[in-house]
């Protein structure tokens, strides 16, 4: 048996505020469902719903009273909840509510089924009781979606701001929150972030392109390129190109090519100081007229002294390189100078340099021999050359710039041409690849005499085309003849 519940008396319509007569259950007036009208909870103080104070422009605005929605209508089927755009109203500025912008979010209040929460915030009943449900927290961020004729009413009414953020905006917020100082790099891949001394990204991670990764030169009568290659993570060759005036005048050329030990700590810097001192030492040697030969071996001294240096240094100055081998720096060199009917070449270690004629039906030759294990072999005639580049101890080299060298034991050798050429400097990240004298002719271009950049880059291709399993540099140097120069000499030291 059920037990029907008394409604209780209304002062007045929820619809039309109207006061009802004695046992109506339909407002006279407008009709409203009086039946509909739950009793009210005696378990907790009662929720007014307010609106923030009217802006001093509509002070005199009639304030918007929300009725109260039912919790069910007299089928006990849960009654439809009422919204703000349900009813004609006014805003908290006193404006009429728009249609377009009357589509706000009803939040419930926990256990309590169909007690609507409207768009205004809800205030604190009078007298002891729970904290206002919905009360907007200062730091929510919350926006206002009503359009105001005057954007500083905001400003004396206590709403917050209007239009929502402009995502683009923030984005690039977010970046100059992250961009570098005045003066650091930008990363080349977010383009905001701040690149570490490591050549890393702060913000995104990327490795960034390093100077020494691709370079190139180019003089009058010689030029060089240097890439890093394919497979390793730095370039760890360098290379100088120079030119100078003996005291006769005649022009001299020069060209320094150092490949960094890789098994050695800052390889990389061991090859640019080796590159760096050697050509110093030529430019301040030749001009004062020391013969080219003496002035190579004076070169290699010094840039060997320069690795010395590297590893001299105290021991904070490594700490940037602690994931390798924190044995001496080391390189090794090759160079060309062209000065006068001479070409002077000097070496230590295994970097190269081939002769290729002008004219291609003359034989090709290496001025160089390498300090190197499979070297050694062939010297001793334990071994032919094809035996001794097959075995894997091939490359272990004998000779090399830097402290812990066994001993320092500079290469030279003067020639003179006697018809016009192209000097190939190089380091074995080429030479892998076009071995012989006659693979190394077949490999440049046929008008890299003229054009010695043009050629220098065609060759470093040729070793990425190959694999690139190494760094890559050459220098290419076009010697030319007086046509009086028949003969021809060669003096090896």
């Amino acid at each position: 048996m059920s037990q029907s519940q008394q409604q209780p008396a209304l002062s007045k319509c929820p619809g039309c505020e109207e006061p009802p007569a004695a046992g109506d259950l339909f407002c006279g007036a407008c009709g409203y469902d009086l039946s509909a009208v739950p009793a009210r909870p005696g378990d907790r103080p009662t929720m007014a719903l307010t609106v923030p104070p009217a802006a001093p422009e509509a002070a005199g605005a009639e304030a918007v009273r929300w009725p109260a929605a039912a919790e069910t209508d007299s089928s006990d089927v849960p009654a439809p909840v009422h919204r703000p755009s349900d009813l004609p109203g006014t805003d908290s500025g006193g404006r009429p509510l728009a249609e377009q912008e009357q589509v706000q979010e009803q939040v419930q209040e926990p256990g309590t089924p169909g007690t609507p929460v409207g768009s205004a915030p809800v205030g604190s009943a009078p007298g002891p009781g729970p904290e206002p449900l919905g009360a907007p927290e200062p730091s929510a961020g919350a926006v206002r979606h009503d359009d105001r004729a005057d954007p500083d009413a905001a400003e004396h009414s206590g709403d917050f701001a209007l239009p929502a953020p402009d995502p683009r905006t923030a984005e690039h917020a977010a970046a100059a929150a992250t961009a570098p100082t005045a003066g650091g790099k930008v990363c080349v891949a977010c383009r905001s972030g701040r690149v570490d001394p490591d050549g890393y990204c702060e913000n995104c991670g990327h490795a960034q392109p390093r100077e020494r990764d691709h370079m190139e030169q180019e003089l009058d009568a010689v030029a060089a390129v240097s890439d890093r290659g394919l497979r390793h993570h730095r370039n760890e060759d360098s290379f100088a190109v120079s030119s100078t005036a003996l005291p006769d005048g005649s022009p001299a050329v020069v060209a320094i090519v150092c490949d960094g030990v890789s098994s050695a700590s800052r390889p990389d810097e061991a090859s640019a100081a080796a590159a760096n001192a050697a050509n110093e030492s030529l430019l301040e040697s030749l001009p004062r007229g020391t013969h080219p030969q003496q002035a190579m071996h004076e070169a290699i001294v010094a840039a060997s002294e320069a690795v010395n240096a590297l590893a001299q240094e105290p021991a904070g100055a490594m700490e940037h390189d602690a994931h390798r081998h924190q044995n001496a720096p080391a390189c090794t060199l090759v160079g060309a100078v062209m000065a006068g009917e001479l070409l002077i070449v000097g070496w230590v270690g295994d970097s190269r340099v081939y002769w290729v004629p002008q004219d291609r039906s003359r034989p090709t030759a290496r001025l160089t021999e390498d300090d190197s294990w499979a070297a050694q072999m062939v010297a001793a005639g334990l071994m032919n050359e094809a035996e001794a580049y097959a075995d894997e101890r091939a490359h272990a080299i004998t000779g090399w710039l830097g402290a812990d060298a066994y001993e320092l034991e500079p290469h030279t050798a003067a020639f003179k041409p006697d018809r016009p050429g192209l000097v190939v400097v190089c380091t074995d990240g080429l030479w892998n690849y076009a071995e012989s004298a006659e693979e190394m002719a077949a490999a440049v271009p046929a008008d890299a005499q003229e054009h010695p950049l043009r050629g220098a880059q065609v060759l470093v291709g040729h070793a990425l085309d190959g694999g690139g399993h190494d760094n890559v540099t050459v220098a290419l140097l076009p010697f030319a003849v007086r046509p009086q120069g028949a003969g021809s000499a060669c003096e090896t030291v």
